[in-house]
């Protein structure tokens, strides 16, 4: 076994993941699947719209950044002085696409054949960089308008309004694309720099999967990443403002041309910067089984708000967590926002009344370990999830036994923590009023 080779295996799953570290620090996962004819690749970089302020050690030197550098970054790289990137895969019948989040920006591709041709365009154009002022003007103008659609996108504004009456100060707070003043401010030195810092190997990741031999890919990749002469990079430091506990504003209020109202209710988590990278898996886990309990679709609540005409099978819950900001977030469409609101709200005051019986705990664990184990089945789900568990200090693969060890008890007390009715906003989105 070579060297830079490390096994990772999970019983429960049948799988064994090979995870190659090159230098300058790329990590490579290569997950072997016999038979299948897709494969797919993500090249990733722990870099998105939150990470808006930073130093890198030793300097002392803070860089501040306009929203929206990092996903106006993921844009600028599909061109380069040779063209669009996106027409060179599709001369080779792959599809690629790319995404940002709060805390990443991934970029990938699927194929059936011609596999190492992709994975060489992939690899080459996100280490290629090139900006002009005539590029990043052009630019300037086409994520102007991509903006200004989402201005009038109702599950969009429903949900960035909530976040920004959960949160003060964080810059989740914030649309991951910018607004059209903070872009224009984006010049091709600032954006030479933010990839200089984020785009050094030490911080990004490859996962690859398929039918696929792991020793030839980990050969490719150490190929493409030699005679690039990357240097040594000091640890990036990602500053955040101090976060208040209290909310920003309880209810948001927003018409826009919808059919039925959108509501989005959230609940602030105050504790999640006080825990270390398992304890932050460990409370996420126990929040989805909480939210599941409460608000799923085999529960009564559920049924009732269902066969009430309040919710439609799109209401939902989720709990988001990262390593400093993490909300539970309850809604959908209603007919009637103020009576689905109340019934949330006492739905929760329930659940810390009365608690969960074990049956209930049980059953919804049983659920979710079954729900995750079929989406093992999507090599998309795989490869993506599991470098943002990585980038956030987790190995994926130990959710099946993470599962068999929570207790009830612990889903009580977390929800007793985070579903804190002191702590939760309230975001609307209504029909036009009529003169």
């Amino acid at each position: 076994m070579p060297e830079n080779l490390r096994l990772i295996e999970n019983r429960e799953l049948h799988e064994t993941l090979h995870h190659y570290r090159f230098d300058p620090g790329l990590d490579l996962y290569v997950l072997p699947r016999p038979g299948y004819q897709k494969k797919y690749a993500v090249f990733s970089t722990r870099f998105g719209s939150i990470d808006n302020r930073f130093r890198v050690d030793p300097d002392p030197t803070v860089t501040e950044l306009p929203d929206g550098v990092a996903h106006f970054l993921e844009h600028k790289l599909f061109e380069d002085e040779r063209g669009n990137v996106f027409d060179r895969f599709a001369a080779l019948g792959a599809s690629p696409n790319a995404y940002t989040s709060f805390s990443q920006t991934s970029y990938l591709f699927s194929c059936t054949a011609n596999f190492e041709q992709s994975l060489d365009h992939l690899l080459n154009f996100v280490q290629e960089p090139y900006f002009t002022e005539q590029t990043v003007q052009k630019e300037q103008g086409i994520i102007g308008q991509e903006i200004k659609m989402y201005e009038d996108h109702p599950h969009w504004r429903v949900f960035f309004n909530l976040l920004a009456g959960l949160y003060q100060k964080h810059p989740a707070r914030n649309d991951i694309a910018g607004t059209v003043e903070s872009i224009s401010k984006i010049t091709p030195e600032l954006l030479y720099r933010c990839y200089n810092t984020f785009y050094h190997p030490s911080n990004m990741a490859v996962f690859v999967i398929g039918d696929l031999d792991p020793e030839q890919v980990g050969r490719q990749v150490e190929a493409n990443l030699s005679g690039r002469g990357y240097g040594s990079m000091g640890k990036i430091v990602r500053l955040f403002p101090e976060e208040p506990a209290e909310i920003n504003r309880q209810k948001t209020v927003q018409e826009l041309v919808v059919s039925e109202p959108i509501i989005f209710i959230g609940f602030k988590d105050n504790g999640v910067t006080k825990l270390d990278s398992s304890s932050l898996m460990r409370r996420e886990l126990l929040m989805e089984l909480v939210l599941d309990i409460l608000f799923g679709s085999s529960e009564k609540l559920y049924n009732d708000l269902y066969r009430e005409n309040l919710i439609d099978e799109n209401f939902g819950a989720e709990f988001a967590a990262d390593n400093n900001y993490a909300y539970a977030m309850i809604g959908g469409e209603t007919r009637d926002p103020d009576q689905l609101y109340q019934r949330v709200l006492e739905a929760v005051r329930e659940f810390k009344k009365e608690g969960i019986s074990d049956e209930q705990f049980e059953r919804h664990r049983r659920k979710i370990l079954g729900g995750y184990i079929r989406r093992f089945n999507s090599l998309e789900f795989i490869a993506n999830n599991y470098l943002a568990y990585r980038f956030r200090g987790n190995e994926m693969f130990d959710l099946p036994s993470l599962l068999q060890d929570v207790k009830k008890e612990e889903a009580v007390r977390v929800a007793e923590e985070n579903l804190d009715p002191s702590y939760h906003a309230l975001s609307l989105v209504m029909p036009p009023q009529e003169d």
